[in-house]
């Protein structure tokens, strides 16, 4: 395995567990991408990864990417998903994978920026932008479906996950300055751009201070402006950053509990899931910086101005782009109620509220929300309007075959 060529290159030590059910645990040593092997364990790894014998071989030959393993199950992540991630990019590099995510790092509006890049370079370019506190990793099950036919590229954004996280304010207006900057150096103006929460409310400030730098929108319950409960705002915009400071100790099942809520039923996603992300997590949180980037996005939300000159909803009637918002009736974070200020504000966008699904449809009801997303980038007699996609599914009309032949 050469990694020479890769991010990990950069890093003068990266240690991986790799755990194959029934054969034993080696350990990779990869410093400066040169990559060594060992028999054992060793304590306190980057990361580990756990897997048989047949999915290592399928990632090592080329037959499979990480990504899917990971998707379905058959490679579970601990530590550094990041890692991972990196590592599994770099596995049978002639290998023609479609959900092959490559790791890779560029300068954004003076930011090293790292994103994930998967599908043709040919292809209709998508980016895709993560929530509050997440990464990436976060629009995976985005990623895996797409790439198949597009250039899909996932960046984390500044302050969060393997990006650097200046000492911004981290407004919304300040982030879509970075956003431009990042569309340019990747060369993917004019792309789609799907976000997700805080990732949603990101991609519509492109698109309303920026129009030709978006084709279209997807916004998965995206985080738009409080409208009521604003009393403690200018409070808010007061709060010392120097809290971020702080040492960040929150006990892990109270994270793991804090995580499940955002989903109707937490129980739809493996246990080896909300390990991963509370790892990745807990290794972000150990960086005041990014403790910093974190508290100040989060105020931010609050404090968002919702009407007048500057205000989000005063400006959302001027969105030119296409745009698909998807809700979650059970979203206990952004309230699908924010769907009938959105139409009104839009009459002409389309919306459609997920029944039983929380705040992460992409995780939570993946093929759902892939079906909703493809129909709307979808064009002429192939484009099937998100409201009947959404009816077939809850009458129980969207039968095997019946999908492709309407679309």
């Amino acid at each position: 395995m050469d990694l020479t060529r890769s991010v990990l290159a950069r890093r003068p030590l990266v240690t991986v567990v790799l755990d194959i059910a029934g054969r034993g645990r080696w350990t990779l040593y990869i410093k400066h991408g040169e990559v060594s092997l060992v028999v054992g364990a060793i304590a306190r790894p980057t990361c580990c990864i756990r897997t048989d014998a047949a999915t290592l071989a399928d990632l090592l030959m080329g037959r499979r990417s990480g990504v899917e393993a990971f998707l379905t199950g058959d490679l579970v992540a601990r530590g550094s998903l990041n890692t991972v991630l990196q590592v599994g990019g770099a596995f049978a590099p002639e290998a023609h994978l479609p959900t092959r995510a490559h790791s890779r790092e560029v300068s954004a509006y003076g930011v090293r920026t790292a994103y994930l890049e998967a599908g043709p370079a040919d292809g209709r370019p998508v980016v895709l932008l993560h929530g509050l506190g997440a990464t990436n990793a976060s629009m995976l099950p985005v990623l895996a479906d797409l790439a198949k036919d597009h250039r899909v590229i996932s960046p984390d954004t500044p302050g969060f996950g393997a990006s650097e996280a200046p000492p911004w304010k981290y407004t919304a207006e300040q982030m879509h300055r970075w956003l431009r900057s990042f569309l340019d150096a990747v060369d993917a103006r004019g792309a789609v751009v799907i976000g997700n929460s805080l990732g949603g409310r990101l991609a519509l400030e492109l698109a309303l201070r920026d129009p030709d730098a978006v084709d279209r929108l997807v916004l998965l319950c995206p985080a738009p402006a409080f409208r009521r409960f604003r009393q403690l705002a200018p409070v808010a915009k007061r709060l010392p950053m120097l809290m971020a400071r702080m040492p960040f100790g929150p006990p892990r099942p109270a994270l793991v509990t804090g995580l499940k809520a955002m989903f109707a039923d937490p129980s739809r996603l493996p246990s080896t899931w909300y390990d991963a992300a509370i790892d990745e997590f807990l290794i972000a949180m150990k960086d005041p910086s990014h403790r910093r980037a974190a508290l100040s996005a989060m105020l931010n939300i609050y404090t968002d101005e919702p009407f007048g000159e500057s205000g989000f909803w005063d400006r959302l009637p001027h969105l030119e782009p296409p745009a698909l918002f998807i809700w979650g009736a059970a979203d206990r974070l952004v309230p699908a109620s924010f769907a009938r200020h959105v139409t009104e504000a839009l009459p002409d966008a389309e919306s459609v509220v997920i029944p039983d699904c929380g705040h992460v449809p992409q995780f939570e009801l993946p093929e759902l929300t892939m079906r909703l997303t493809r129909s709307f980038l979808a064009t002429g007699r192939r484009h099937v309007p998100a409201d009947r996609v959404l009816r077939q599914w809850k009458d129980g009309q969207d039968k095997p075959g019946r999908w492709e032949k309407e679309s």
